[in-house]
């Protein structure tokens, strides 16, 4: 019975604690999700610039070494 409680226990304040969480948890109103939408849009722009200009520099040099 001990080691049924043992393994019982830890699940129970599992369960609790999402629970717990999942109550307190708020959806974002429109300010806040349109705050988020533009950091994630500007971080994909970012990356691709950035992957823009280093294929754009690694070109020339990848057709240096290879010629």
């Amino acid at each position: 019975m001990d080691t049924v409680r043992e393994y019982w226990n830890p699940l129970v304040k599992f369960a609790k604690d999402s629970r717990h969480l999942v109550n307190k948890c708020t959806k974002p109103d429109k300010k806040e999700f349109m705050k988020t939408v533009y950091a994630t849009a500007v971080g994909f722009a970012m990356m691709g610039f950035i992957g823009f200009f280093v294929k754009l520099v690694h070109i020339p040099i990848n057709q240096i070494i290879v010629s």
